[in-house]
Parts: C-alpha cells; structure tokens; sequence
C-alpha cells in the first residue's frame, strides 16, 4: 500500500465520550505530563520526558512535523468536557499498520483507550487500509485486552531484545484484517525473532 492512500489531514474523530484531534503546539504540557509519568512509560519504546524541551522535541518530531509531511493517523485523545489531552493514539504508515497507544494514568481502566481504538479502527476502514497489527510486552495484558476488546486476533509471540531499554520482552502479536478479510498473518516479527511461539491460552 502507498502512503497516498492514507487521509493526508488526520480527520477528527468523536465519539461517545472523546474527541480525537491532531495535536498542537499548545499540547506540549498534556505532551510532558503523559510521557514523562514513569508508570505509563513502562512499556514505551522511550525513556520517560524530563524536560519541557524534551516534551516540544517529542511533540514536533511524533506529530506537528508528520502532519505536513506524512499521511497516516496520529491522534490526540480528548474528553469532550477537557480540550487537553489526556493520552495518544496512532497508526503506522508501514507494512506494519501498528497501531501504538498510550494513556495518563488517572484514566486507565475505564473504557476509554477501547473507545478511541475502535474509532480510528473505524476510520482506517473507510481507507485502503487491508489490515491493522499491534504488539503488547506479556506484562501489560491490559494492553492486550484493549486489541480483543476492538476485535483483533492473537497470531503469535516472539522475544526481543527491546531498544533503547536494552532488555528482553515477550511480545504478543494481534491482527485485524480490514479491507480483505482473509489477509494473510503479517509475518515479519516471526521472520525477524527466530525466538518465536504460538502461546495457547
């Protein structure tokens, strides 16, 4: 698939609780306070922010830069009643499709990354997309549990050693075929990792 087949203007997205937006140079502060809480860090593939310059970098390099030059899916996830955002939301422009998401911790177990994933789900639907990926370390089933909840299927594990934190993750690998609903399993964790599984649950 081409990038051009993606929306060039990330659309807005609401739902029943949130509003999903492209981020602002305004968010930097929403920006730091998500990324640089060491418990939502945990399992990003980033050490947490310490600085409101490292928070503008983030921001500038993850989402305002990739507005005007890439196509894809980069959200921020806002309640209706608050425009700061409360966590992220996006789609690789990839082979991958990976969607990658995060949340502050006040508003974990609530309902509220499941709704956001189903939306943009929805909406990389109404696109060429043919499929979406996501991947969770073993120890964060929650992660996990939000990729069954939008209707993504378990393909299989691998182990890696995960950078820049430099230690060895189990990761669990979900698919949801969208466009060609038999899309053969993206294969290229499995082909990469030789460490690699089919866990039976």
């Amino acid at each position: 698939m081409q990038t051009s087949d993606f929306p060039k203007n990330t659309p807005t997205l609401v739902t029943n609780r949130l509003i999903l937006r492209r981020f602002t140079s305004d968010d930097v502060q929403a920006i730091f306070e998500i990324m640089s809480d060491p418990q939502v860090n945990t399992f990003l593939p980033l050490f947490p922010l310490k600085t409101m310059e490292e928070a503008m970098e983030h921001l500038k390099t993850q989402y305002l830069d990739r507005y005007h030059t890439e196509y894809g899916f980069n959200y921020a996830i806002c309640l209706k009643t608050d425009p700061k955002p409360i966590g992220y939301i996006h789609l690789s422009t990839d082979e991958a499709h990976d969607l990658g998401y995060g949340l502050k911790k006040a508003y974990w177990h609530q309902g509220i990354m499941t709704e956001a994933a189903r939306a943009l789900v929805r909406q990389a639907a109404l696109t060429q997309i043919p499929y979406v990926t996501a991947t969770h370390d073993v120890n964060n089933p929650y992660s996990g549990a939000v990729m069954l909840n939008i209707g993504m299927t378990y393909c299989y594990s691998y182990r890696e050693m995960w950078q820049p934190k430099n230690f060895l993750v189990t990761f669990r690998m979900y698919q949801l075929n969208l466009c060609n609903k038999n899309q053969p399993i993206f294969s290229k964790y499995w082909d990469m990792f030789p460490d690699h599984f089919i866990e039976t649950f």
